[in-house]
C-alpha cells in the first residue's frame, strides 16, 4: 500500500514540472497512440498526463484478460443460442419500450431508415435495454489488452491493434469533453463496450444524440438514435424491413442452429472471409426464399459479427412486430 501511494506521489509531483512537447515514452505502443491523438487535434500536454496517469496506464482489469482468451470467447458463441432463446420472454419489454420512447424511434425510422424493432431489439440484447449495468473502465480494459498482449499470432496482432484504436479514441473524446484524465472514466462490459447500446469507443463517430449536442450512451434516447446511425452508415441499412417479405422466422431460426450445430464453419450469409482465406458452409446458399431475409443479416452482421447474434435479433424484431399489430 505504501510503494503505490509512494509511486503515485512520485508521478503527480513529476508531472508538476515536466514538459510535455513530444511523445516520448518507454513504451512503444504508448507512443503510437500519443501521436495519434495528437495528429488528431490533442494537446502533447493531456496526451502525455493521460499515458503517464497511474489510475489509467498501472491499473490492470484481470477479469475482462480472463474473459478475452480464446476458450472464453468460444464458449460465449456457443451460448449465443441459449440466450436468443431466453430474450424471446423479453419481447412484452421491448413492446413497452417501443411504445414509451415512440417519437424517439419514430424520429430514427425516419432520419435513418431503420426498423425501430430492430433498434430495440439490439438494444435488448446488449444490455436489455439498459438493465446490464456495467462494472469496468473502458480505458483500462483496453490498456490491460496492449500491455498483455504479445502479438504472436494474427488474432493476437488484431487485438492489439483494436487496443490500441480505442485507447486513443477515449483519450480524443474526453480531451474534447474537457474532462481530466484522472476523472476520464467510461464504465463499461469486460470488453470495453460502453453505454445501453455497447458502442466500442473507436465507434463513437457513429453516435448522435436526440435533443443535445453530444451523445450520452446511457440515455436510452441517445442509445435509439446511435444504435440506428450506426446501422444506417456503417451497414447501409437505409431501407425498411417490410415484415410481410420475411419468411417464418421462427422456423428458419431453427433450422439454421441445426445446420450450425452440423457444420462448425456454418455461416448464415457467407461463402468465405471477407479476405477469402476462410471457408464457410452457407446456410443460405441457392435458398430463393431466404435471400430477402439473408440481406438485412449481413447488415446487422456489421453491428455484431455472429450469424446467431444477427438471426436473434431479427427473430425478436419479429416477434416485437407481431406484438405491436395485435
Amino acid at each position: 500500500m505504501k510503494t503505490k501511494l509512494l509511486i503515485t506521489l512520485l508521478l503527480f509531483s513529476t508531472s508538476l514540472f515536466a514538459k510535455y512537447d513530444n511523445c516520448t515514452f518507454q513504451n512503444k505502443h504508448y507512443e503510437d497512440i500519443c501521436k495519434k491523438v495528437v495528429n488528431h487535434g490533442v494537446s502533447y500536454e493531456y496526451a502525455n498526463k493521460f499515458l503517464l496517469s497511474y489510475f489509467k496506464t498501472q491499473k490492470y482489469d484481470e477479469i475482462s484478460w480472463k474473459y478475452l482468451q480464446p476458450s472464453k470467447i468460444k464458449y460465449h458463441k456457443e451460448k449465443e443460442k441459449q440466450a436468443n432463446n431466453v430474450l424471446v420472454s423479453y419481447v412484452p419489454k421491448m413492446v413497452k419500450n417501443l411504445k414509451q420512447y415512440k417519437d424517439v424511434y419514430d424520429y430514427a425510422e425516419k432520419k435513418y431508415g431503420v426498423n425501430r424493432e430492430i433498434i430495440a431489439a439490439i438494444l435488448l440484447k446488449e444490455t436489455k435495454l439498459g438493465k446490464i449495468k456495467p462494472t469496468h473502465d473502458a480505458f483500462i480494459v483496453f490498456n490491460t489488452i496492449v500491455m498483455r498482449t504479445k502479438p504472436n499470432s494474427r488474432r493476437e496482432k488484431w487485438l492489439l491493434k483494436m487496443g490500441k484504436t480505442n485507447m486513443a479514441s477515449i483519450i480524443e473524446h474526453c480531451y474534447k469533453q474537457g474532462v481530466k484524465p484522472e476523472q476520464c472514466n467510461l464504465p463499461s462490459s469486460y470488453a470495453g463496450a460502453i453505454g445501453i447500446p455497447q458502442f466500442m469507443p473507436n465507434s463513437f463517430i457513429y453516435t448522435d444524440s436526440y435533443k443535445g449536442k453530444v451523445a450520452d450512451l446511457t440515455k436510452m434516447e441517445d442509445a435509439i438514435l446511435s444504435a440506428a446511425r450506426f446501422l444506417h452508415v456503417k451497414a447501409k441499412f437505409d431501407t425498411l424491413i417490410k415484415w410481410e417479405k420475411m419468411p417464418n422466422i421462427p422456423l428458419v431460426e431453427e433450422q439454421w442452429y441445426a445446420y450450425a450445430y452440423k457444420y462448425e464453419n456454418a455461416s448464415f450469409c457467407y461463402k468465405k472471409s471477407t479476405k477469402g482465406k476462410k471457408r464457410y458452409k452457407c446456410f443460405t446458399k441457392g435458398k430463393k426464399n431466404l435471400q430477402y431475409m439473408k440481406k438485412y443479416v449481413e447488415k446487422i452482421m456489421r453491428y455484431n459479427n455472429s450469424s446467431n447474434y444477427a438471426v436473434g435479433v431479427i427473430r425478436l424484431a419479429d416477434d416485437a412486430h407481431k406484438l405491436l399489430k395485435k
